[in-house]
C-alpha cells in the first residue's frame, strides 16, 4: 500500500502473477487510489479481514492456485461485513460459463486480461461511484429511519403527556364535585399500580397505565343528579338504576377516543363495578370475561371506600376492611388480587 489516504477509495487487486498486479496498479494510480495486493485467494482474505478500512471495491483473478476467484467471492458473499464490498473479476477466459457463474456468486463485472487501460479505468472509476452513492443511501436511510423513529416517539410522548393533563383536569373537577370523597381518585390510582405491580402477568407499561386511566373510574357519576349522587341514605330502586348509568355512561363518552389510556380509562369506568361471580353491572360479566384493569380498581375502589369515611359511612378499620375483602374472594374479587394484596398487605395499608 502506498501513500495511504483515508478519504481515497481503497482498492485491492488479487492475482497470482505478479506481473499482472503491477501492470493493473500502475494504470489505476493515474486517478490516485490507494492500493493494496494480494498473489492468492488466502492471502486476499487475511488482508481484508486485517485491513483497518473497509476495501471500495476488489479486482480478483479467477484462476488462482489453492482459493481460485470463485471460491474467494462465496467466502466474502457469505459474510455480512463484507458482502457488499464490488468484485470485478479478471480473466483470460470470456466463456459463458465462468461469466455466468461468476455474475451468480455476486460479481458485479468481468475485464479481460491483457489489461486496456482505458477499460480499466472507466470500469474501476463506475463501480466504485456506484458502491459510493450505495452507502450514502443507506447512511441517509438509516438516518432517516433514526430521524423518523425519534419523531414518532416525540410525537406519542406528547400525546400521552396530552391524555394525562386531561385525566387530572377531569380527576380535579371530580374531585371539587365529591370532596367527601378527599383523595380517594388519586389512591385507587396507587393502589390499581400496586396491584398491577405485583401482578405476574402484567408489566410496568400496565402499572403505568392503571395509574394513569384509573383516576376516570368514576367519571361517569358527573352524569347521575347531585340530590342522587350525594344522598345520604340508602337509594331506592330507581336511583340505584340511575347511579348504576354512571359506568355505561362514562363508556359512552370515553369509547369514542382510539387513544391508548383513554381506551384503557373506558374499560375501567365501563366494567369496575362488576364482580368475579356475574353478579355486577352493568353487563354481569364473570370471572376472567371482566378485563383485568377493571378487576384491580374494582378491588381497590372497595379497599379504599371502606376505609375512609363517607357522607353515609364512617370509616372501617384496615383490619376490618381486608375482612370484608377476603370473604368477598371469589365472590365479588378476582382470587389471585386478593391474594397478591394478602400478600403485600402493608404496602396496601400504608397507600
Amino acid at each position: 500500500m502506498e501513500n495511504f489516504n483515508a478519504t481515497k477509495t481503497h482498492i485491492l487487486v488479487v492475482d497470482d502473477i505478479v506481473d499482472n498486479i503491477q501492470v493493473a496498479m500502475n494504470i489505476l494510480k493515474e486517478d490516485f487510489y490507494n492500493l493494496s495486493f494480494a498473489s492468492s485467494g488466502k492471502e486476499a482474505l487475511q488482508l481484508i479481514q486485517q485491513s483497518p478500512a473497509q476495501f471500495d471495491l476488489i479486482l480478483l483473478d479467477i484462476m488462482m492456485p489453492e482459493l481460485d476467484g470463485f471460491e474467494v467471492c462465496q467466502i466474502l458473499k457469505a459474510d455480512p461485513q463484507y458482502k457488499d464490498i464490488p468484485i470485478i473479476f479478471l480473466t483470460a477466459k470470456t466463456d459463458v460459463d465462468s461469466l455466468t457463474r461468476g455474475f451468480a456468486l455476486g460479481a458485479v463485472d468481468y475485464i479481460n486480461k491483457p489489461f486496456q487501460a482505458d477499460e480499466l479505468l472507466a470500469r474501476v472509476k463506475t463501480h466504485t461511484e456506484l458502491f459510493k452513492a450505495k452507502q450514502l443511501l443507506q447512511e441517509n436511510n438509516i438516518s432517516l429511519e433514526s430521524r423518523l423513529k425519534h419523531q414518532r416517539q416525540r410525537l406519542l410522548t406528547e400525546l400521552e403527556s396530552g391524555q394525562q393533563s386531561m385525566i387530572c383536569m377531569l380527576s380535579a373537577f371530580m374531585e371539587s364535585a365529591s370532596d367527601e370523597t378527599g383523595k380517594h381518585i388519586r389512591r385507587v390510582a396507587d393502589l390499581s399500580a400496586l396491584l398491577a405491580h405485583y401482578h405476574p402477568c402484567l408489566n410496568s407499561k400496565d402499572e403505568d397505565t392503571l395509574l394513569h386511566a384509573a383516576p376516570m373510574h368514576d367519571i361517569g357519576k358527573m352524569t347521575v343528579p347531585h340530590e342522587i349522587l350525594h344522598k345520604p341514605g340508602a337509594y331506592t330502586d330507581a336511583e340505584f338504576k340511575i347511579m348504576q348509568g354512571h359506568t355505561t355512561n362514562a363508556y359512552q363518552l370515553l369509547n369514542c377516543s382510539p387513544r391508548n389510556l383513554i381506551q384503557a380509562a373506558a374499560i375501567i369506568a365501563h366494567e369496575h363495578h362488576e364482580k368475579w361471580d356475574g353478579t355486577g353491572y352493568p353487563r354481569q360479566l364473570k370471572g376472567d370475561a371482566i378485563h383485568i384493569y377493571g378487576r384491580i380498581v374494582a378491588l381497590a375502589d372497595v379497599f379504599d371506600a371502606l376505609t375512609h369515611p363517607r357522607c353515609y359511612k364512617e370509616a372501617w378499620t384496615a383490619e376490618n376492611s381486608v375482612s370484608y375483602i377476603v370473604d368477598k374472594r371469589g365472590s365479588h374479587f378476582d382470587p389471585e388480587l386478593v391474594d397478591i394484596m394478602q400478600q403485600h398487605l402493608s404496602e396496601f395499608i400504608e397507600l
